[in-house]
């Protein structure tokens, strides 16, 4: 399974960027995460 973890896209925008912790039960678990450059970060 791949999972990406997006940047938020639009002003004002909120979604909730996965945390280094779930990333490492996610790769524990089998998984292929891709985190693009700038998520979770706010402006």
């Amino acid at each position: 399974m791949k999972i990406a973890v997006l940047r938020e896209r639009a002003t004002g925008e909120s979604r909730v960027s996965a945390s280094p912790e779930t990333v490492k039960k996610f790769i524990a678990l089998g998984a292929t995460v891709a985190v693009e450059t700038g998520a979770g970060i706010t402006a």
